[in-house]
């Protein structure tokens, strides 16, 4: 168990950060519904009620949308995009795909490859793109769930003010939905080109994220 913990340290730490926050979140989100409720002279929900809710629901999922967003064009990007000086970007002579070689797949694949790199036809198609083609999946049913989530909440506080409530394909060119989408998504994509450039000049000495601490300015690709 000791040895579990130890090789799987980084992945327990913020899946422990993930499930204390989703807490937090939630009954800081319920006190806030709550207290809305009162102030609008409705009766206050219990925390099942919220967490079942389509305010939980939305709430949740317009931030996990945006993290698989941001991964997915950032796995992506950096195939084909290179950023000189920074350990974010693969060395400005290897831009895309690489070879069967460089990658070990096919007859290069060794004995400790997973089978599927030295499988043929679609099977290698697939597992060559399986991480992006997973941040793409739930980042869509992610996105998918908030339009729906979204929706419902919007209709119940457009019936709460006596308005008529719209439909979902009316909701989904609404300005709430962009608003909430939209402000999620600049985050992301500042947070990520920041990395890159901060990573050219800035250091954090033995994180992989880092370059090493003597390392010139213009190296590229290379972690400490």
């Amino acid at each position: 168990m000791r040895k579990f913990v130890r090789e799987s340290s980084l992945s327990i730490f913020f899946l422990g950060l993930f499930v204390a926050s989703l807490v937090g979140q939630a009954y800081a989100g319920w006190k806030q519904l709550n207290a809305q409720q009162v102030a609008d002279g409705l009766g206050a929900v219990t925390l099942g009620e919220y967490l079942t809710s389509a305010d939980f629901a939305v709430d949740v999922t317009e931030n996990w949308q945006s993290e698989y967003l941001q991964f997915f064009f950032y796995i992506l990007m950096t195939v084909w995009l290179v950023q000189k000086g920074s350990p974010e970007s693969k060395e400005l002579d290897r831009t895309g795909r690489e070879s069967d070689e460089d990658q070990k797949v096919g007859e290069h694949a060794d004995e400790n490859s997973p089978a599927w790199a030295s499988a043929g036809g679609i099977r290698q198609w697939v597992y060559s793109s399986s991480l992006l083609l997973t941040m793409g999946v739930v980042f869509l049913l992610s996105w998918g769930i908030q339009s729906v989530a979204g929706w419902i909440a919007y209709d119940e506080e457009r019936l709460r003010s006596l308005q008529e409530p719209i439909s979902w394909s009316a909701y989904l060119v609404n300005a709430d939905f962009w608003a909430r989408t939209l402000q999620n998504w600049q985050s992301e994509f500042l947070a990520v080109g920041s990395m890159a450039v901060l990573a050219i000049y800035l250091r954090e000495r033995g994180s992989p994220e880092s370059k090493p601490v003597g390392a010139a300015h213009e190296h590229t690709g290379v972690e400490g």
